[in-house]
């Protein structure tokens, strides 16, 4: 392995959350790790039983999370302690066949292990993801105990559930801590951190960034579209917006600040970048495996329902590069890179895998068999560079790796299932959704909106899966009631559970680009909510509009044209409002016109598009005779720029000699 594929993995292994161990901590971790991938890998090809595995993945992961992370930088003798009471009252539930029969009438034994079981998952999540979401499945727990006091005006009252029922919904069937969520994670997710961590070990995410540079790096606007075309494939490796918000940030950095973007302006760009690959197919987020587990259809059909909005999401991303790089007197750089075709000739390989999950769930295989198949695949590829073969050593630790990015998943899912197992027992989802309808009066536009901010502020606080999962749950249903198609509600409040990662205040991913670029939190924040607003305003044409089911590929041809065409042309209207450059600066009467003309397109309905269109030609026709033209920026035309020495502190890691062979 070449020392640059050595640098790339140190990369990503500083990334990873959890403590650096060494000695026996790290071997156990990596025996224990590769031990729960293999298991995985297993159960697509022999099935246990739901109540069986389930556990019994769970019982692994939460003894391993309790090692590998904690405030303390080495595990303690109280955190082995508590991984194996973990172990044991996770594994009460896989050596005991009867517990989900007896769940209504729990005996003495159930509950000691089943309060245990709820209370070590709240900790495990409080160790990954933080207080918010382990406080809030306190609440909810509080809520069912107490919630035959609340009087009637509430409306959310009931009967009050005792600590039996409690533990007997949440923990010994199926639909709470053992439930779909964590399901999920045990299977898809799991699954797909194999898959990334063997792209990430056969020199794929080297590649993809490689690729990107060779693609767009030289023209004006090129810097920002390799940053989001780079974001876009390592989020194949990743899986997480933030995790790809860093790892791109690394290397594309330099670039664009090399290439004359302010720092602001570039992490804007980089966390948009980031966030967006989560959005997109092939390999969404988690909560795409449960929407696909929710509503009963293969993954491929979650992919077919993301495809429109991934591409116009990027519509809206190079929109705002294409503004900011005239406005800021962006220049192109020469980037010291093998020229495209020469790289897919010699590299290209390493997007087949990609291509063949795509392929493979077309022709119907299991997304299980699909994954499974690709990461054989990308293992195989690795022997064609012999920099990157992958030997007994890499292979184990890509099973380690797979196995240490599933955690937090794992401890989210469960907490969550808690929350589901509430909301089931209790009646709460129906009861809130009711409170939303009647509050927005049985508006279908206002119950969106009250569902949106719902979700956003629940992304606030928990991780996108987490507060998918409790959106779900609680929100969906609003949705539903006023004759919203499942599939487009669900989708809605995905879109609205991923974009909470670039929302005020908190916007993890906005805060990590503002730490690469020493750039202002707030203002790399705000910019990076206008950057993505585009995507904040599309979902809404999944529910409101009257043809916006074409937009996830349903319907009919004429519907799935008419929507797609015109939902473009209101993206690249939505951007030259917010950005406010086109040939020049576009004045605010301007901007104010063609804002609303792309309001008005999104309704997506011939009639108001057509009206819709009109004002967008006034507009335009506004600008172009009130312009001036811009001032051209002082440069010498293409700066060249070896990655290699970009940054003496932030050394690119994906340089490749183009003479390297195999």
């Amino acid at each position: 392995m070449s020392p640059k594929t050595e640098e790339l993995l140190d990369e990503f292994e500083a990334e990873r959350p959890g403590r650096k161990l060494e000695g026996f901590p790290a071997r156990m971790v990596a025996v224990l790790g590769a031990g729960l991938s293999l298991f995985a890998i297993f159960w697509v090809f022999q099935p246990l039983a739901p109540q069986v595995y389930r556990p019994a993945f769970l019982a692994v992961a939460l003894l391993l999370t309790f090692v590998v992370f904690g405030r303390a930088k080495r595990p303690t003798a109280a955190d082995y302690v508590i991984a194996v009471l973990a172990l044991l009252a996770i594994g009460y539930a896989v050596f005991t066949p009867d517990l989900v029969r007896r769940a209504a009438r729990p005996e003495s034994l159930d509950i000691v292990f089943g309060v245990a079981s709820i209370l070590l998952v709240l900790e495990a999540t409080r160790r990954t993801t933080g207080w918010a979401l382990p406080a809030i499945c306190l609440a909810f727990l509080f809520y069912a105990y107490f919630g035959g006091l609340l009087p009637d005006w509430t409306q959310i009252g009931h009967k009050g559930y005792g600590i039996d029922r409690i533990v007997g919904q949440s923990y010994m069937g199926l639909e709470g801590i053992f439930g779909v969520p964590l399901d999920v994670a045990a299977t898809y997710i799991v699954l797909f951190a194999i898959y990334g961590a063997v792209l990430e070990f056969s020199g794929a995410a080297r590649f993809f960034v490689e690729i990107s540079f060779a693609a767009f790096g030289r023209s004006k606007t090129g810097p920002g579209r390799t940053s989001a075309a780079a974001g876009f494939l390592l989020g194949t490796v990743s899986g997480s917006g933030v995790a790809t918000t860093v790892t791109l940030g690394s290397v594309a950095w330099p670039l664009l600040r090399k290439a004359g973007y302010p720092k602001d302006q570039g992490g804007g760009i980089m966390a948009a970048s980031g966030i967006g690959a989560i959005l997109s197919p092939p390999t969404l987020g988690a909560a795409a495996f449960i929407i696909a587990e929710i509503l009963e259809v293969s993954y491929l059909q979650v992919l077919v329902y993301a495809l429109i909005p991934s591409i116009l999401y990027y519509v809206g991303i190079l929109m705002a590069i294409e503004a900011d790089a005239r406005r800021h007197a962006v220049h192109g750089l020469d980037i010291q890179t093998p020229g495209v075709l020469k790289l897919l000739a010699r590299w290209g390989y390493h997007f087949s895998s990609l291509f063949l999950i795509v392929i493979l769930l077309a022709v119907g295989f299991s997304a299980f068999r699909s994954v499974i198949i690709a990461t054989v695949v990308a293992f195989a590829l690795s022997f064609l560079d012999r920099r990157d073969r992958m030997g007994p050593k890499q292979v184990w630790e890509a099973l380690v790796a797979g196995a240490r990015g599933v955690l937090p998943i794992a401890a989210t899912t469960a907490a969550a299932g808690i929350i589901v197992a509430v909301v089931s027992l209790t009646g709460l989802g129906l009861k809130l959704a009711g409170l939303i309808v009647d509050l927005a009066g049985g508006s279908l536009a206002l119950t969106a909106i009250l569902s949106a901010v719902a979700v956003l502020i629940l992304g606030l606080a928990v991780p996108v899966t987490a507060s998918f999962i409790i959106a779900a749950a609680v929100v969906a249903p609003a949705l539903v009631a006023l004759g919203v198609e499942d599939f487009a509600a669900y989708m809605f409040i995905f879109y609205y559970a991923v974009l909470s990662e670039v929302s005020p205040p908190t916007a993890l991913s906005a805060f990590a680009a503002a730490a690469i670029t020493g750039g202002n939190g707030f203002k790399t924040m705000m910019l990076t909510c206008r950057y993505t607003l585009p995507a904040f305003l599309v979902p809404f044409a999944f529910v409101l509009a009257p043809k916006g089911e074409g937009l996830l590929l349903q319907g009919g041809l004429e519907t799935i044209a008419f929507a797609v065409v015109v939902s473009i042309i209101a993206v690249i209207a939505l951007g030259l409002a917010l950005e406010g450059w086109l040939k020049g600066e576009i004045a605010w009467p301007a901007r104010a016109i063609i804002g609303v003309a792309a309001l008005l397109l999104l309704w997506l309905e011939p009639t108001v598009t057509l009206v819709g269109l009109a004002i967008l030609a006034a507009g335009l026709a506004l600008h172009f005779v009130t312009r001036r033209p811009p001032s051209e920026p002082p440069t010498d035309g293409s700066e060249r720029f070896d990655r290699d020495q970009a940054d003496e502190s932030s050394p690119s890691t994906f340089s490749r000699s183009s003479s390297a062979s195999a």
